[in-house]
């Protein structure tokens, strides 16, 4: 058991132990592969010795004894190392891996991050690619479905006006028709408030002229809402 207030390092310290055996009136004594200066311990038979009383050690190279060894005498030096962490991010370093996952809790700031671009599909089909989704205008929604984001933007999509657009007959453009269908079922509660109809005063219109409330769904109309069916007054055509 060596004698001597012991070493102590956790898991983030490298060290290595170099052991040699002296010569009658040894004192100079060279360190296989250098070391730290001010990060090295020497022991002599098991017996710490201390920096400045008992040898010096200032050249990163060899230890010299204040005191010359007997032969056989066994020293031992321990040399530290730099402190390190598994993948750690190197401040200023031109290129570097981290193998694993990486969790950033704040804000990641750069000027060209590789990999991060939103695949953008239309009908399945990949149209682009981008690094920001932005939604304009109201009612507009997406829903997660594994890796994609598959969004919905209501109101009319036809050429012409109001309605569901009506494709040409030889590819999916939009015509200059649309259709509006005369029945429509709401088949789950639904409210009209400042949550899903506007903050203030508003309308809740339908262009459909029949809709049909399935038995046990509530449709609630909120203060400040106003509803009205077949707003365009298809259903008297």
């Amino acid at each position: 058991m060596a004698i001597g207030r012991p070493v102590s390092l956790t898991s983030n310290v490298a060290s290595k132990t170099i052991s040699v055996t002296a010569t009658a009136s040894q004192t100079l004594f060279t360190v296989t592969g250098g070391y730290r200066i001010n990060q090295v311990a020497v022991f002599r038979n098991g017996v710490r010795l201390a920096d400045g009383s008992d040898f010096t050690a200032r050249d990163g190279a060899t230890v010299t004894l204040l005191s010359a060894a007997s032969a056989g005498d066994v020293l031992e030096f321990q040399i530290f190392d730099d402190f390190r962490v598994a993948d750690a991010i190197i401040n200023a370093s031109a290129e570097q891996t981290i193998n694993g996952n990486l969790t950033v809790t704040g804000t990641v700031t750069g000027s060209t991050v590789t990999g991060a671009a939103i695949g953008i599909s239309s009908a399945g089909t990949v149209v682009g690619a981008a690094k920001t989704l932005n939604f304009i205008g109201t009612g507009n929604t997406f829903a997660m479905s594994g890796d994609t984001v598959n969004i919905s933007i209501a109101g009319g999509g036809g050429g012409g006006g109001l309605g569901t657009a009506i494709a040409y007959e030889t590819s999916s453009d939009a015509s200059p028709f649309s259709y509006i269908d005369r029945y429509a079922k709401v088949s789950e509660n639904m409210i009209f408030n400042t949550t899903t109809a506007g903050l203030n005063t508003s309308i809740v219109v339908s262009v459909i002229p029949n809709i049909e409330i399935n038995s046990g769904v509530a449709v609630t109309v909120g203060a400040g809402k106003t509803m009205i069916i077949d707003v365009l007054q298809i259903g008297d055509l």
